[in-house]
């Protein structure tokens, strides 16, 4: 069966595949190391963004804005690695390349909406830290439970709308051609430019989406920081390398999520598309595992409510054998 509808195209308006084909890892030699990869980083990424979700929900002491954020964070973590690598091992490992429109299109939908909240959570992490530091004795008044659950809300709307959006014009383009999509999932820039139809609109949406995801938000976090440089510039040493101590956790995990992505569009058409393809699979796959254990390892009050976790759980083990 060809995976174009059988309607009639000149009476069609619109032509919609009944499958893509998803070439993504073909041609690169020994991906079943990679498909063996991906399933060790998705147990540690469940593991770990569910295991720093526990800790925030249970613990008194990390109920606050900051840990409103990164309890989002884990959030997007989790079901933005769970929309993703089941499928593409699925899809790779086992030979399913065929993906139905309407799958594919829900596909792309999560993927996009989650890799859009972790970008905007980042930023919501960094505006908290200027105030923090700039604004100390006002942070309280400034930052609260609310004002975090508030932003975190409409950052999600925003991003849920936008690529809500993009997906509706996918839905109203025309397939008439090639159905092999050449990425590692329902990637919105490369189908859109497999239309043959005006995709004016998609195109659009294409150049916005980078300016809405990475452009805009890196530059709020270079902004935030440049006051954050300022304020460390008016206070005594201590204080500054305590200060310095709260951003690392974030300065880390903003580094993981935006280098790799700044280089395949820094690098552009003159990287292989092999490499293109491994580097944005690694862009989207290695922060969602790297983010709760970055924030467990380096961040003070997450540190001690573990060691206070563990203290409880030894002196129960403890009282039971006696």
């Amino acid at each position: 069966m060809s995976p174009l509808n059988s309607a009639d195209f000149t009476n069609a308006s619109i032509v919609h595949p009944d499958f893509f084909f998803i070439s993504g890892f073909a041609g690169i030699p020994y991906t079943n190391y990679y498909y063996i990869f991906l399933g060790f980083v998705y147990a540690v990424t469940v593991l770990a963004n569910t295991f720093v979700m526990f800790m925030i929900y249970t613990d008194r002491c990390l109920h606050s804005p900051k840990y409103i954020a990164v309890f989002n964070l884990a959030v997007s973590d989790l079901c933005g690695s769970t929309a993703l690598i089941p499928q593409l091992i699925d899809t790779f490992l086992f030979k399913s390349h065929l993906i139905s429109f309407e799958a594919c299109l829900t596909n792309m939908f999560f993927v996009l909406d989650f890799i859009t909240m972790q970008s905007f959570t980042l930023t919501v992490l960094s505006y908290d830290r200027c105030v923090a530091i700039c604004f100390p004795l006002r942070y309280n008044e400034i930052v609260t439970n609310k004002s975090m659950l508030l932003i975190t809300a409409i950052l999600w709307i925003i991003a849920g709308t936008a690529i809500l959006i993009a997906v509706i014009f996918v839905n109203t383009l025309s397939f008439c051609k090639s159905t092999v999509v050449h990425s590692y999932f329902c990637d919105h820039g490369i189908i859109h430019r497999m239309a043959c139809n005006d995709n004016t609109p998609s195109s659009v949406i294409v150049w916005s989406h980078p300016i809405m995801i990475s452009w805009l938000p890196s530059l709020f976090i270079i902004v935030t920081y440049i006051c954050i440089a300022r304020a460390l510039l008016k206070i005594t040493a201590s204080e500054r390398l305590k200060a310095m101590k709260t951003c690392s956790s974030h300065l880390i995990l903003v580094s993981v999520f935006y280098l790799p992505m700044s280089i395949s569009v820094a690098l552009g058409s003159s990287m292989h598309p092999n490499a293109r393809i491994i580097n944005m699979s690694l862009a989207t796959v290695l922060p969602p595992m790297l983010n709760p254990i970055i924030y467990s390892l380096n961040t003070e009050e997450f540190s001690e409510c573990i060691k206070k976790l563990y203290r409880r759980k030894t002196i129960h083990i403890t009282i039971r054998k006696k």
